[in-house]
């Protein structure tokens, strides 16, 4: 419905009726149109709050965070093209962008937390904070790669993505 129409043209009235659902039993479940796109956002970071707590703690914190991201990322091969169109809703349609500025801070609160943990720094001081912000910068940059690319693998393009963060700019 949203390629068709359009995610701002859609409304939770058309939504509900094509669903065969009330207006009510739509708001039951979702608190916004912007939640039908983004899903179970607070399960996933439970999720990758977890693949982060299972790390190898004698793997690098990069290498660490290398793999969650590639793991948090993957996506049974039948699930991949409605991820594509989700996606894509996601990183081009501004009134998601805005609501994806909330959440991606709340992703970045993982990352973070979790780089504070591997340094014995405090969550709020730079490093960790630059290496939660960096985080979600390459793997945004990988998935706006992957939606312009469409055989290119999302697990590739965030493992390469991460190594590159991981090596530095130093070299260019």
């Amino acid at each position: 419905m949203f390629a068709r129409q359009g995610f701002d043209g859609t409304t939770v009235d058309d939504i509900s009726a094509a669903a065969g659902i009330g207006r009510r039993t739509f708001f039951r479940y979702f608190g916004s149109k912007n939640d039908l796109v983004w899903g179970d956002f607070e399960a996933q970071l439970v999720r990758l709050e977890d693949l982060l707590g299972a790390a190898d703690p004698t793997a690098s914190m990069m290498d660490a965070l290398r793999h969650a991201v590639v793991e948090f990322n993957r996506f049974d091969p039948a699930e991949v093209p409605w991820h594509r169109q989700r996606m894509e809703l996601i990183l081009r349609v501004p009134t998601l962008q805005a609501d994806s500025t909330l959440r991606y801070a709340s992703w970045r609160d993982v990352v973070t937390r979790f780089a504070a943990t591997r340094t014995g720094l405090s969550a709020s001081d730079m490093l960790p904070r630059l290496v939660g912000h960096t985080v979600l910068a390459s793997c945004i940059a990988a998935y706006e790669h992957w939606l312009t690319e469409t055989d290119a693998d999302l697990g590739q393009l965030l493992d390469a993505a991460m190594r590159e963060l991981t090596a530095g700019f130093g070299r260019y």
